[in-house]
């Protein structure tokens, strides 16, 4: 059998859900390893925790996790005897931890400094990101596993065939162009999260601008910009990209499955941001 590190790291890069199952305490005279892993996806098992019944039952209940999307990690005690067909007694409990669901569909906007800085990490995380740009020349020669990329001379239109629920960041090399893509967010308004680049200068240009265009102020809120987590530091793209994720995983984890058209500004999760992010 594949070694379950190894499987684990496979399933990952091809974003393929898994449940990893874990010994975590031997009760009594039981021939298994506490600390024994096995992987289990919806085909296939990875490594053992010592065979029979009992593996049969984990990969019964990871499946039904993994079927279900399931997302919280859970323990289960097993007394073993006739419940599990062994001969002997004692327990056991496992854990069982979901791996790889896709927490976040992203599209990125823009292919510049940040957004070549970003992307990779975006997509070592468990997401699917679109990359949208018109410049073929700025997209880099290697395109990370699960991310998409798009060139498009008309990005706006992109945005129609966005799932409901998305994540959207804005950072493209052209204000106008950000103007019109946050234009067309805003009134379809069915994101989880849109954050633009730019300064808080950016940000009440923009208001203006937006609101002149029919926005409301309840959906103008939900805009972050600027956008990335305040307490990462610094001016360098790698600096910035690591601030916006960490704000992409922030809200992922609070509001996975909540896939509908929300009012509710992030800011009641996220502290404001205190960065002026200029450029990209």
């Amino acid at each position: 059998m594949n070694n379950w590190i190894s499987a684990l790291a496979d399933l990952q890069q091809q974003g393929e859900p898994c449940v990893l199952v874990t010994i975590i305490e031997e009760l009594g005279s039981t021939p298994r390893n506490a600390g024994s892993k096995m992987v289990v996806s919806a085909t296939r098992t990875y490594d053992t925790i010592g065979g029979g019944h009992l593996e049969y039952k984990a990969m019964t209940i990871a499946r039904d996790m993994l079927e279900s999307g399931k997302q919280d990690t859970q323990l289960q005690r097993f007394n073993l005897g006739a419940s599990l067909g062994q001969c002997c007694g004692g327990a056991t409990v496992l854990l069982f931890e979901p791996m790889g669901q896709v927490q976040a569909q992203i599209a990125v906007f823009g292919a510049g400094h940040v957004a070549r800085a970003l992307v990779p990490l975006l997509a070592s995380l468990p997401c699917r990101v679109r990359w949208i740009d018109s410049r073929e020349l700025e997209f880099p020669e290697h395109i990370p596993s699960g991310v998409r990329k798009i060139v498009t001379d008309e990005p706006v239109d992109e945005i129609a065939d966005l799932p409901a629920g998305c994540y959207c960041i804005v950072m493209t090399h052209n204000h106008a162009l950000d103007l019109e893509l946050s234009a067309a967010l805003l009134k379809r308004n069915d994101f989880t999260y849109f954050g633009l680049i730019g300064s808080k200068t950016k940000r009440v240009k923009f208001e203006h601008r937006l609101r002149d265009r029919g926005i409301s102020p309840q959906h103008l809120q939900r805009m972050r910009c600027p956008m990335g987590l305040s307490e990462v530091k610094g001016k360098l793209p790698v600096e910035i990209a690591i601030s916006i994720a960490g704000e992409i995983i922030a809200t992922y984890n609070a509001h996975f499955g909540q896939h509908t058209a929300r009012a509710d500004p992030i800011t009641h999760l996220l502290p404001s941001s205190r960065r002026s992010h200029a450029t990209t």
